[in-house]
C-alpha cells in the first residue's frame, strides 16, 4: 500500500461564488460576474443558472444585458480575497498539510489526507464531510482522491461531485479526460490534434521514445500524467487565521435595515469559524467605505467574548443608531478578534449574577442616552489634580477576589457637581460660610493646601483647600472639604467627611 493519499478540492467559477456566498438570495437566480471598463466589460465567471440560459465565458456586457433575467455583477478583488480565505480555512480543518493548485478562475488545494482514517474514517467518508462542511461555507465543490497527486488534481478540475480512485487505477480514470486538462501551450495542442489525440488515454497509449523524440523530454512528464504515474513535491502552505468578511454593494445604500441584513449574515459566519476552533467573538470592527472617500470606522467590544447572534447583532444595531454613517455606504467590512470564553460555576448559595449579554446590551443604550464619555469604568489619571480621571469600557477581567473586613475607617463623600458657596475670611482664614441652605460658623480650619499646574494648556488649574469643622444654628456639627478656585476666585464645597 502506498504511504500517499491526497484529497483535492476544486471551486470552479470562483468570482461568482464569492459573489454570491453573502447573498443566499441571488443562489438560485441566474447571475454573471463581469470585469474591465465600461463598455468593454465581459463576463468573466457565472452559476449554472446563468449557463443554462445561455450565457458563455466571455461575452460582452451588450449580448448579456440581451438573455432575460440575468443579473449581473461587477466582479471585486477584496470579496474574492474573503472568500479564499475562508475556502483555506474551511479546508485546513481536515488536514494540516495544504498546497495550492490554482488555474485561471478556479480555485483549487490539494490536501495531504494520508493518517487522516483514524480522525475522519475511510475517503469515502471523509469527502462526504468536507463537503458538507463546503456548502455550509457557501461553495460548491468537486473532490477527488488518490494516492498521486496530479491524478486528483486532473481528476477534480475535469468532474464534479466526489470521486475516489482505487491505488492502481490512476491511469483508468484519466483515460477519458480531455487533452485540455493538461493546460498545453497551443502549438503542442495543435500537434496532438493533428495527431488526432484528443484525451489522456490516447496520449498515455503513445509510444515514449518516439513522443520524446519529436516533441523533446518535456513530452515525458505529458505521458506520465496522463498515466497518473508522475511525481511531485509537496509544497504545504501555511495558512493564517483571520476572522474577517467583506462585502461590496452593488448600489450606494444609505438604510440602517440594509446594512444589519448584511451585518447578520457577517456575523453567522464569523460565528461558524470560530465554533470550530472552541473560539469565540471577543471583539469586532466595523469599517464603511462612503461615498466621498471618506471612511466611518467603529469598535465594538463585549465585556466577555461571545458567540450568541442575537447579542452580537444587537450590539452593531446599537452602535450603528447610535453612530450612523454620514454617508451612504459603497462597501461593508467586518473584522472579529477571537478570544476564550470563560466559564463561571455559582456556589449552590451565591446570588445570580446578571447575563453579560444583557450587560452589554444595557451600557449601549445607556452611552447611546448619556453619551460615550459618561458610562464605562472610571479610570484615576496620573496627575496632581484632584479627582482628575477619565472613562474607559467597561470590560470583566480577572477573578473577583473576596475583600477582607477591616474596621471602619474614615470616607470622603465627593459632591457630584460640586456646590457653590459663600465664604467669609478672618485673618486669610475661612471663618463661616453658606450655602444654598443653610449657614455653617466654622469651628477649626486645616490648611491651606495649594495644588497647580497645566499653565500651558486650557485646562489649568490653581486651586486651595481647606479642612474644615463646622456647625449649624442648631448645633449639628460637619467636617467637610471647601475649595477656593483661585483662577476664578470662587468657592465651593466639594465633599464631607462622614
Amino acid at each position: 500500500m502506498s504511504q500517499e493519499l491526497y484529497a483535492c478540492v476544486c471551486a470552479a467559477e470562483f468570482p461568482a461564488q464569492a459573489m454570491l456566498r453573502l447573498r443566499p438570495e441571488l443562489q438560485s437566480q441566474p447571475v454573471a460576474v463581469i470585469e474591465g471598463r465600461a463598455p468593454l466589460e465581459t463576463v468573466c465567471s457565472l452559476n449554472r443558472p446563468a449557463r443554462l440560459r445561455g450565457a458563455v465565458l466571455g461575452m460582452t456586457r451588450l449580448e448579456a444585458d440581451g438573455i432575460s433575467e440575468l443579473r449581473l455583477l461587477a466582479r471585486s478583488v477584496e470579496v474574492e480575497a474573503a472568500a479564499r480565505a475562508v475556502l483555506l480555512e474551511c479546508v485546513a480543518h481536515f488536514s494540516p498539510r495544504i498546497e495550492e493548485a490554482s488555474e485561471s478562475e478556479v480555485y483549487a488545494y490539494v490536501l495531504d489526507i494520508a493518517g487522516t482514517g483514524l480522525l475522519f474514517g475511510p475517503p469515502d467518508a471523509l469527502t462526504q464531510r468536507l463537503r458538507a462542511a463546503l456548502l455550509a461555507a457557501g461553495f460548491r465543490a468537486s473532490i477527488a482522491v488518490s494516492a498521486n497527486f496530479h491524478t486528483a488534481r486532473l481528476k477534480a478540475a475535469a468532474t464534479r461531485g466526489i470521486t475516489v480512485i482505487p491505488e492502481g487505477q490512476e491511469a483508468t480514470a484519466l483515460t477519458k479526460l480531455p487533452l485540455a486538462a493538461l493546460s498545453l501551450a497551443n502549438e503542442y495542442a495543435e500537434t496532438f490534434a493533428v495527431w488526432g489525440i484528443r484525451t489522456l488515454g490516447e496520449l498515455a497509449a503513445l509510444p515514449e521514445a518516439d513522443l520524446i523524440a519529436r516533441l523533446g523530454a518535456q513530452a515525458r512528464g505529458w505521458r506520465d500524467l496522463a498515466r497518473g504515474v508522475a511525481t511531485h513535491t509537496f509544497q504545504p502552505i501555511e495558512p493564517e487565521f483571520t476572522l474577517k468578511e467583506f462585502f461590496e454593494f452593488e448600489t450606494p445604500v444609505e438604510q440602517v435595515d440594509s446594512l444589519l441584513f448584511v451585518g447578520a449574515r457577517m456575523i453567522d459566519c464569523l460565528i461558524e469559524r470560530a465554533s470550530t476552533r472552541a473560539l469565540s467573538l471577543a471583539s469586532l470592527t466595523v469599517e464603511m467605505s462612503l461615498e466621498g472617500g471618506r471612511e466611518h470606522k467603529r469598535a465594538i467590544r463585549p465585556a466577555l467574548p461571545s458567540v450568541d447572534r442575537k447579542f452580537l447583532l444587537k450590539l452593531l444595531q446599537l452602535d450603528i443608531a447610535a453612530h450612523p454613517p454620514q454617508a451612504a455606504v459603497l462597501s461593508f467590512t467586518l473584522t472579529a478578534e477571537a478570544g476564550q470564553s470563560g466559564k463561571v460555576q455559582l456556589g449552590l448559595f451565591a446570588p445570580q449574577t446578571p447575563e453579560p449579554s444583557r450587560l452589554d446590551v444595557t451600557i449601549a443604550r445607556l452611552k447611546a442616552i448619556a453619551g460615550e464619555d459618561r458610562v464605562g469604568s472610571p479610570v484615576l489619571e496620573d496627575s496632581h489634580r484632584s479627582g482628575s480621571f477619565r472613562m474607559e469600557g467597561f470590560a470583566v477581567a480577572g477573578a473577583l477576589v473576596a475583600s477582607k473586613a477591616n474596621k471602619p475607617r474614615m470616607a470622603l463623600r465627593r459632591m457630584r457637581p460640586p456646590v457653590p458657596v459663600r465664604v467669609k475670611l478672618r485673618a486669610a482664614r475661612p471663618a463661616s460660610f453658606r450655602d444654598p441652605e443653610r449657614s455653617f460658623e466654622i469651628t477649626t480650619a486645616y490648611g491651606p493646601w495649594r495644588t497647580s499646574g497645566c499653565w500651558w494648556s486650557a485646562v489649568d488649574w490653581n486651586e486651595e483647600e481647606w479642612d474644615v469643622l463646622a456647625q449649624t444654628g442648631n448645633g449639628t456639627a460637619v467636617s467637610c472639604l471647601l475649595v477656593l478656585d483661585r483662577s476664578k476666585n470662587e468657592w465651593r464645597l466639594e465633599a464631607y467627611y462622614d
